[in-house]
């Protein structure tokens, strides 16, 4: 039982660093290049997959406990630390993943007196932060304006 609970914080506490420094190559070489109005927390919080946390928690966490060959599990921690890691160091890394995560291209938006056509760079909580192809420059809609 003690072995579990070890796993299971383990794999927490190793798939919160990597979570992290993920979100923050997302802020540092996308949100800010963008200038896009957000604070990381809510980043973080807002745009979390708990799906593919808990499965990434029960990998490591058995990685790090139950594996028997400590040299596969350094490799497999040490690939995933430096990957995450380059994404905060190469800033067209980091940005080409935040745009997989992120952006949402090729959407109509109507908020009843303009249709707006383009990329979403970012859909937060109250606003929607879209690349407009017709004005060719990042535009901020308010959530509660837009029409389905």
């Amino acid at each position: 039982m003690s072995t579990l609970v070890l796993a299971l914080l383990s794999g927490l506490f190793f798939t919160f660093i990597l979570d992290f420094f993920l979100f923050l190559s997302f802020k540092l070489h996308y949100i800010d290049t963008y200038e896009i109005d957000l604070y990381y927390n809510i980043l973080f919080a807002d745009n979390q997959n708990i799906v593919l946390y808990l499965l990434m928690t029960l990998i490591l966490g058995y990685f790090t406990v139950y594996f028997k060959n400590m040299k596969i599990t350094a490799v497999i921690l040490g690939t995933l630390f430096c990957s995450v890691i380059a994404l905060n160091i190469i800033p067209s890394l980091g940005e080409y993943v935040a745009k997989m995560v992120l952006m949402k291209p090729n959407q109509r938006l109507f908020d009843g007196r303009h249709i707006y056509h383009g990329d979403i760079y970012y859909e937060g909580r109250n606003k929607i932060y879209m690349y407009d192809n017709d004005l060719q420059r990042i535009i901020t809609l308010d959530k509660k304006d837009i029409k389905s």
